[in-house]
């Protein structure tokens, strides 16, 4: 498997504090079956600055330790980018990665809205090339109350990235609901982890690619899990499945239970 979000580098923001936190990630990963993760710190998000060249430097001495210590995990590069009015200028000054060094970058939204810039962010970036890929909509306060709104920016050319602990119910059952939602509407086009520590917030992405096949379908969980190999050979997507309702009975049930919450 491939995990295409992670906070994986040491000492660079909320996630792993150290190197011996990372090596441990990266041991927690491999015995899951990951095995290549796409390290990206927060960046530009109030809190943590972390531009290309560090996280390029970072990733190499990483790889090399992980390779001494003998965990067969790769580690490739990238950023968790918070959506502000410098970022295209900071791309042109070669502070932004993409992910895996592919043409999909990962943008941040605040918490609580949808930004007013989103939907010319999203047009300019792939004028140059790029795809937006969205981290977490599920978490966004607006998208919560208004779906449709994050739908349109999937028409405009994004790509959605729902977390595992989300689909797991860890943030609860609304923002749960929120996930398997987005999915039935078309919305996601990739699970990841977004993970920070081994026991805190870790990988769960098997665990979550088995919910995502109970509830919805085989070819869900297919769809999910090729895209993530599509990103890291940086190739277009896959054809989404036919419905997001397979799944059936057992969909509309959860869904149900869900209501009556």
């Amino acid at each position: 498997m491939i995990d295409i979000h992670s906070h994986i580098l040491p000492g660079l923001d909320d996630g792993a504090e150290n190197f011996d936190d990372t090596l441990n990630m990266a041991r927690a990963a491999c015995s899951e079956g990951i095995t290549t993760i796409i390290a990206t710190p927060h960046h530009a998000n109030g809190a943590y600055m972390n531009p290309a060249s560090d996280v390029r430097r970072l990733v190499e001495s990483v790889n090399a330790r992980l390779i001494e210590a003998g965990v067969p995990v790769t580690v490739a590069a990238g950023q968790e980018i918070r959506v502000h009015d410098d970022l295209l200028d900071a791309w042109s000054r070669d502070e932004l990665l993409t992910l895996a060094g592919s043409r999909y970058v990962l943008l941040e939204m605040p918490s609580s809205r949808i930004p007013r810039s989103m939907e010319e962010m999203i047009h300019e970036l792939s004028v140059m090339g790029l795809t937006t890929v969205i981290a977490h909509p599920e978490r966004n306060s607006e998208v919560v109350q208004h779906p449709e709104r994050f739908e349109k920016l999937i028409e405009l050319g994004a790509c959605g990235q729902v977390t595992t602990h989300s689909l797991l119910g860890v943030f609860g059952k609304r923002i749960q609901q929120t996930s398997l939602s987005l999915l039935k509407q078309g919305s996601i086009q990739f699970v990841s982890s977004d993970a920070h520590h081994i026991s805190r917030r870790g990988f769960r992405l098997g665990e979550a690619y088995s919910f995502i096949e109970r509830t919805m379908g085989e070819q869900w969980s297919s769809y999910l899990r090729d895209n993530a190999r599509r990103l890291l050979d940086n190739t277009p997507l896959g054809e989404q499945p036919a419905s997001s309702t397979a799944g059936g009975g057992q969909w509309r049930r959860l869904m149900s239970l869900f209501s009556r919450r």
